[in-house]
């Protein structure tokens, strides 16, 4: 453990469990159910959530800001918050675990969301619709996935372009086709 002194507990919230709650929240938990679970009143876990980020400002280290990080991808391991979960459809429930344990419809899902963005629609909120997984459970996919991805870029740059441009194509006729096709469609040289 570290001797970083930034890195004490906020009114007994640790970093992992502030770091597992913005996860959870980011998952469609309410404040009030993070301070349930962590065994505080909301008016603590209000003011260490505006605490920790502070301390992350003042660290020159970067050390607490790649711990929460770490700790956010592992929210679901976490044994304050394990099995805790918003309410949502069996739908999302299933898409929310095939998005973390699924790599390729991790990705898909990534372009299809970055895709939405250039359409002018809300990436996030598309996801959330289409399939039922929230932002916070996004975000931990992507940390999980993040090492990986970087792997395999380096081991066939090729083949992962190859992909993202077939996922990219797929959701640019799909979006294009949504809205009555693109802009310029009609434009002939």
């Amino acid at each position: 453990m570290s001797e970083n002194p930034l890195l004490a507990p906020i009114h007994g919230i640790t970093l992992e469990d502030y770091s597992a709650a913005c996860a959870k929240i980011g998952s469609g938990l309410s404040e009030d159910d993070v301070a349930k679970a962590l065994g505080v009143e909301l008016p603590v876990w209000q003011e260490a959530n505006l605490l920790w980020p502070e301390r992350m400002k003042q660290d020159a280290s970067f050390e607490i800001v790649t711990l929460f990080g770490q700790y956010f991808g592992q929210a679901d391991q976490h044994p304050k918050f394990n099995g805790l979960k918003a309410d949502t459809s069996a739908a999302g429930n299933e898409n929310t675990v095939r998005i973390k344990s699924d790599k390729d419809f991790y990705q898909e899902l990534e372009v299809a969301r970055n895709v939405a963005y250039e359409y002018g629609l809300d990436g996030a909120q598309w996801v959330a619709d289409k399939y039922g997984i929230t932002l916070g459970d996004f975000q931990i996919a992507a940390s999980l996935w993040n090492e990986q991805i970087h792997q395999d870029i380096q081991a066939d740059f090729q083949g992962y372009t190859s992909r993202q441009d077939g996922y990219k194509t797929k959701y640019q006729q799909l979006f294009a086709d949504a809205q009555g096709g693109n802009v310029a469609d009609d434009i002939q040289f």
